[in-house]
């Protein structure tokens, strides 16, 4: 995978990167280009993490892993631990571990929505309030939170997932006001369409549902809400997240940058 070379290795080179859900998707396509650009990478997720681990270590940095449960309060709190233990800190926190359900309201599982917020929102508190002491004691940090468009704008039938994208959008503005006069930032990124195992498994769901080609499905997922016809590709998220962690985003702070191919323009 070739990432933008925005000259910042020397930026990044010696700083750790750890990200949540990282073995797969999008949150492995922003580790490969952090640690390209130099960084360190603690990775995180249920997927096949010796792969991943390998394919961030041939990069020429650290690379670790911490299999933690993001729903588990305790479980995030170890991996933050390891993270200190191992690597010294954390200096760039990408809250990206997320998962789905699809449902309408009066029918949607409780345990299915605790979950969704667990995962997708209150993470992502737990991790920052573990990273901010050391960022601020070394008076740098980025925190990058994956929201979605969802962040911004609603659809029907995910109340849970709009919920808590919406929510970090909310929490990232926050923390950014809470650390403006200092080197620490806190930006969200809010994707279209991406093609990963979550959005693929919801085009699968699609054509079963409604007897049709999965290539087909795929359009007609497209054509309803991303203009470019286009889904959007990790790397291209793990560019944006290596830009807001160079010296050329030292004021971009509290932003909700969509990535969604004119989704949110509409």
């Amino acid at each position: 995978m070739d990432c933008i070379n925005l000259e910042v290795p020397t930026v990044l080179k010696g700083k750790t990167a750890l990200v949540t859900g990282s073995t797969s998707g999008i949150g492995h396509g922003i580790a490969l280009c952090l640690a390209r650009q130099g960084a360190n990478v603690v990775l995180n997720g249920f997927g096949e993490f010796e792969a991943a681990r390998a394919e961030v270590a041939a990069l020429g940095v650290k690379a670790g892993y911490h299999g933690a449960d993001m729903s588990k309060p305790a479980e995030i709190e170890a991996m933050m631990a390891y993270a200190q233990a191992e690597f010294g800190g954390v200096d760039i926190l990408v809250n990206n571990a997320g998962i789905q359900h699809v449902a309408a309201v009066e029918e949607f599982p409780a345990a299915k929505w605790d979950a969704i917020i667990a995962i997708n929102l209150s993470s992502a508190f737990h991790t920052t309030r573990l990273a901010i002491p050391g960022m601020r004691a070394r008076n740098w940090g980025r925190i990058v939170n994956i929201a979605s468009a969802h962040g911004l704008v609603a659809s029907a039938q995910k109340s849970a997932y709009v919920a808590a994208k919406h929510g970090i959008v909310g929490f990232t503005k926050s923390i950014a006001l809470e650390t403006a006069q200092t080197g620490i930032t806190s930006n969200a990124i809010c994707p279209g369409w991406v093609l990963t195992p979550l959005v693929q498994k919801q085009i699968d769901d699609r054509a079963a549902r409604e007897g049709i080609p999965v290539e087909q499905a795929s359009r007609e997922l497209l054509g309803e809400k991303q203009p470019s016809l286009q889904f959007v590709t990790p790397q291209q998220l793990g560019d944006l997240a290596v830009f807001l962690c160079s010296a050329a985003a030292d004021n971009v702070r509290g932003v909700a940058w969509a990535v969604d191919g004119g989704w949110t323009a509409q």
